[in-house]
């Protein structure tokens, strides 16, 4: 088995607990999902014990760099501007992004099984994008504060539409049932739970499923940059769980489709 290093026998693994499927926080006062599960399963391969807590987005690398926890597994994409203050993993999942508009503003169609990766804009790409912008012109649009959907939202549509940040995707759903703004960005997972909920039924997905660009090559753990036993210890983990299935089994019960490394490969 990989050894997590310094003699350590167990880790703090922090999760928003607030972006079902990935995370999400149970009757009980639990953290479960995807994120959970996974960071169990790498955490039984490495041979230590692993305690997951919540903790609030907006706060979460600080809190990481200061000691608060050893990790984060809280659907965190991979990014240049992050690995400035943290070191990943190799990823465990990729995902995507993707609009979601308020059903009675009656915009004109788009082709919502349609992929965009925005590492690579096109001529094609881009008149998908510049009809994107011309139908929410004028419009309100809310997104997660300090999220890479927060940084694309503001690039893509800022110019022509008013940007609403929040502090969390449940505050986002509120304002949006309450007609306060008339759609959003954010991860195509966490808005399917809400889209099939009672409370979604106002909206639903609008223009292409979004990704690469701001967002990287996909979801890893985020560890402290001078904790880097740590980090191999993951990636060897991570590795062995993509090669016997695990994590895609692990996908599959969580999101219904398999974004697990072995998927993008």
């Amino acid at each position: 088995m990989p050894s997590a290093g310094q003699d350590r026998t167990s880790i703090t693994i922090a999760s928003e607990g607030a972006s079902p499927p990935w995370n999400s926080i149970d009757g009980s006062g639990a953290l479960v999902g995807f994120d959970v599960d996974v960071g169990r399963e790498l955490c039984r391969r490495m041979n230590i014990e692993c305690r997951f807590v919540p903790q609030d987005w907006d706060g979460i690398i600080p809190a990481l760099t200061v000691g608060k926890f050893d990790a984060i597994m809280s659907g965190m994409a991979i990014t240049e501007k992050r690995k400035k203050s943290v070191s990943f993993s190799q990823p465990y999942a990729g995902g995507f992004n993707q609009l979601v508009v308020r059903k009675d503003l009656n915009l004109p169609p788009t082709e919502t099984s349609q992929k965009l990766d925005l590492t690579t804009i096109d001529a094609p790409e881009q008149r998908t994008l510049d009809q994107l912008k011309t139908a929410l012109s004028g419009k309100t649009l809310g997104v997660l504060r300090s999220s890479n959907s927060e940084v694309v939202l503001t690039e893509l549509f800022g110019s022509v539409a008013t940007i609403r940040s929040y502090d969390s995707q449940d505050n986002m759903h509120l304002d949006l049932n309450a007609g306060r703004i008339d759609g959003g960005l954010a991860d195509y997972f966490t808005w399917k739970t809400f889209l099939d909920s009672k409370d979604g039924e106002i909206a639903a997905f609008y223009g292409p499923a979004l990704s690469g660009g701001p967002w990287g090559p996909g979801v890893g753990v985020g560890i402290r940059q001078n904790d880097q036993s740590l980090v191999a210890a993951f990636d060897e983990a991570i590795k062995a769980a993509t090669n016997d299935g695990t994590l895609k089994k692990l996908s599959l019960h969580w999101f219904g489709i398999d974004v697990s490394p072995s998927a993008a490969n």
